[in-house]
């Protein structure tokens, strides 16, 4: 049932909605003038987030879906770096006080593409610029096979807490159609070399649905990685979408599995993990039981953001660096892609903003109604309805969407309590979607929902 349940609603294009609205919605008559004036409103109190991305790695993975590009040289890596640090000071100046940050995540691209020294530097300024508080969670993405022992313990050294390793198969024929060679031997070195540095909370990084993989390499990568203890893996599908990212076009299109070898692959590896001990956080995450994540879903404090499933409670994120996204509670920001373009801004003192969205009360809805379902896999329309003096029988916009999936088995409805039912997980975004007030049938812009 569930694999014809793939076949079914597998081949649909949908947002992940690690956003509401999604990003192809923002616009650039959201600019720097705004982002100013929502900076200076956020609360003296109230912890904030920061998001930094560093668009830089040493070899170009095909599958990559991220705004990245390859350098071999350490020179536009140092300058961009510095553009980090005084885009910090700039909005640290906006803000108007020294903001307390509870959480701050390096993204890329490599973040740890940097030298040590140059790491060290930035987080001497995000630390100089903003009250970073004792037990704020550090987290950096790093591909094992560049990791270096001084740039580990440079990571200890800065009070980084969670590393994030990127690993997606072990399945060398996988490798080799996706453009990254990366041994078992490499990650566990990197993982050794992190532990030993102080870094003790690890996730993981799978992707499912690449080129040539199979139910049987997906379930050998996930046995070799449960022998390194991370304590959460993410499972994503890969996102074939080479009209927007060139570099996909290297990988054969006839190589890549359909929805219901998708489905059994990711399935497999979710049976995998939670045998293993581990909790389903939603539909792609995975948590030991006393993983912070799996606290906030056992409390229902789970959220959702541009890094997947978090326990981060901010309701303002700022984004630093190129392509970087903020959250701030009056809407989102978005600076722009072109790291020459960023950088040029940040010289002339300016914000880098390029484009971004101002909440309607009816997005404001919305986004709560399809968080409650990602992270929950339920939601109670009333009761939120009633936060945001909405009108819950005015929730959803695709009925016929949600008759379909209660007719197949993978909904409930409980007076006016919806639920996705035990197994169906792997469609919560065909739920979230009925909800869409922006959603296009003809956009081909998203991944498949499996």
């Amino acid at each position: 049932m569930r694999s014809d349940l793939a076949r079914q609603y597998g081949q649909d294009r949908l947002p992940r909605y690690t956003s509401y609205p999604t990003a192809p919605h923002f616009a650039p008559d959201i600019g720097e003038a705004d982002y100013r004036r929502w900076l200076r409103s956020i609360p003296s109190r109230k912890p904030a987030s920061i998001y930094l991305h560093v668009p830089f790695c040493r070899s170009m993975c095909w599958y990559c879906g991220c705004h990245t590009s390859v350098t071999r040289r350490d020179d536009p890596i140092a300058i961009y770096a510095a553009g980090l640090r005084s885009e910090a000071h700039l909005v640290a100046e906006a803000i108007g006080h020294r903001q307390p940050i509870s959480h701050i995540h390096f993204g890329g691209g490599t973040p740890t593409i940097m030298t040590p020294e140059t790491f060290a530097d930035l987080v001497g300024a995000l630390r100089y610029c903003y009250f970073v508080l004792p037990d704020a969670e550090i987290a950096v993405e790093i591909d094992p096979r560049t990791l270096t022992e001084p740039m580990a313990e440079a990571l200890g050294f800065c009070g980084v807490n969670r590393a994030s390793l990127g690993v997606q198969s072990f399945d060398p024929i996988v490798q080799h159609a996706i453009n990254r060679l990366q041994s078992f031997e490499q990650t566990a070195v990197a993982v050794d070399r992190l532990r030993r540095a102080g870094v003790r909370r690890f996730n993981f990084d799978l992707l499912y649905g690449l080129p040539f993989q199979t139910v049987e390499s997906c379930l050998g990568t996930v046995a070799r990685c449960i022998e390194l203890r991370p304590d959460r893996f993410s499972v994503f599908g890969y996102a074939h979408v080479p009209s927007f990212k060139k570099h996909q076009r290297a990988i054969a299109e006839d190589a890549l599995p359909d929805s219901t070898e998708r489905h059994l692959q990711s399935e497999a590896i979710a049976e995998a993990l939670v045998d293993a001990g581990y909790v389903r956080i939603g539909f792609d995450h995975f948590a030991r039981p006393g993983d912070d994540l799996a606290v906030a879903k056992r409390e229902g404090r789970l959220r959702r953001n541009f890094q997947g499933y978090t326990d981060d409670a901010a309701e303002a994120l700022i984004g630093l660096g190129a392509s970087a996204i903020g959250r701030m509670p009056q809407g989102f920001v978005q600076n722009g892609v072109a790291t020459r373009d960023y950088l040029a801004r940040i010289a002339e003192d300016r914000l880098a903003t390029a484009k971004g969205y101002a909440f309607t009360g009816d997005d404001r809805f919305r986004a709560d109604v399809i968080e409650r379902i990602m992270c929950d896999l339920a939601v109670d329309l009333p009761q939120i309805s009633r936060r945001h003096g909405c009108d819950h029988r005015a929730a959803i916009l695709n009925q016929s969407q949600i008759d379909r999936l209660i007719s197949d088995g993978a909904v409930t409805m409980l007076g006016d309590r919806l639920a996705v039912t035990e197994g169906a997980e792997f469609l919560v975004r065909s739920v979230a979607s009925a909800f869409d007030a922006y959603l296009s049938p003809s956009t081909t812009s998203y991944s498949r929902a499996i």
